[in-house]
């Protein structure tokens, strides 16, 4: 099921999210996105001076799982 909603959740988005992209489909603040991403509720890789927030993690979150990605611990 992961699969399909992965696959239709979004598909107008790159598979890597900026805060502003997060931001937009949530509907919520910037402050609101950095702090989801600081506590855990959503998962965020920083790069430089940004976030970025893949789209499998955002979905995992909007649907109460929180995918494993590969390779990658959070």
């Amino acid at each position: 099921m992961q699969s399909e909603v992965y696959r239709t959740m979004f598909e107008d988005y790159p598979d890597v999210l900026c805060v502003a992209d997060v931001q937009k489909l949530l509907g919520i603040s910037r402050h609101q996105v950095y702090h989801s991403i600081a506590t855990g509720r959503i998962r965020g890789i920083r790069i430089g001076k940004a976030y970025k927030i893949p789209k499998i993690s955002l979905i995992g979150y909007l649907i109460g799982e929180q995918p494993e990605i590969p390779g990658k611990k959070f």
